[in-house]
């Protein structure tokens, strides 16, 4: 069993004589912190692979600065457009709380695709490659954001009483399992399995699938929503279509993507090397 130590990572009390200030205190947030340094190894990772594969690193971190600056806008906008019942009665800030939790992944593909991927065919570079290079660190920036999850009290399964249980205050129980104390850890297996993907993805796949661009980025979209699909099926938070689990939906999606593509893209590879 495991809890939360709470999300504040330190606190700074400013003095009250402080100009234009004022006494006041400064707090810094896990989330925030896991979420830089997700961000801070994976723009490293993806440099050592730009220059292992013949790429500009500096054309690659251009390209990565937009694609986090549009995945951060991409998740935050996937997740108040599912929650938008919850937001219409907030005040307007609370949109751009981001600090409190409330990024989901898939938006976050989206909208890092769509601003990276457009300054990458805007400078006419190679979307595909580039999009191999990003898969190892999407796959382990992921592993290391979620335990801002944990810290937040959020993004857990529903009660067990398996040893690896997670408590969760009262504050944050579902009004269904107010009653119950301990829940499925669900950050922790999306974090092991994305610490798998990568391995697996750095390990064993990517010299196979060296010599066909986009394949390596959609072994790391299926593997990813593989895993994806079993989790989300025990959360208690997911977002919702209906009766449908909107991250179950995409899962199938990006399944279905990697298992029909990766095989196109091999064929033709092996085509033009024929």
């Amino acid at each position: 069993m495991f809890r939360s130590p709470g999300p504040i990572a330190l606190s700074l009390k400013l003095p009250a004589d402080l100009p234009l200030v004022g006494s006041m205190t400064l707090s810094v947030r896990w989330y925030g912190v896991l979420i830089a340094s997700a961000m801070a190894l994976g723009l490293w990772l993806a440099a050592r692979a730009a220059r292992r594969r013949g790429q500009s690193p500096d054309d690659l971190l251009k390209a990565a600065e937009l694609a986090l600056i549009g995945g951060l806008i991409g998740a935050r906008l996937y997740y108040v457009l599912f929650n938008l019942d919850y937001y219409r009665t907030q005040p307007a800030w609370r949109v751009i709380a981001v600090w409190e939790g409330g990024l989901a992944i898939h938006g976050g593909l989206i909208g890092g695709i769509l601003a990276g991927g457009l300054y990458v065919l805007w400078r006419a570079l190679p979307l595909l490659t580039y999009l191999d290079i990003a898969a190892p660190s999407l796959a382990i920036g992921q592993a290391i954001g979620r335990w801002g999850n944990f810290f937040n009290e959020e993004a857990f399964g529903r009660p067990t009483n398996l040893p690896w249980k997670l408590y969760i205050s009262e504050p944050h129980r579902p009004i269904q399992y107010l009653q119950a104390e301990y829940f499925h850890p669900t950050f922790l297996y999306e974090s092991l399995w994305d610490l798998g993907v990568f391995l697996v993805l750095l390990l064993a796949l990517r010299r196979r699938l060296q010599d066909a661009p986009g394949a390596l980025f959609l072994a790391y979209l299926g593997l990813y929503s593989a895993g994806r699909f079993w989790i989300e099926g025990l959360r208690t938070d997911s977002l919702m279509l209906g009766p449908l689990r909107v991250a179950q939906v995409v899962s199938v999606l990006g399944l279905a993507l990697a298992v029909v593509g990766i095989p196109l893209l091999r064929r033709r590879a092996a085509r033009r090397f024929a």
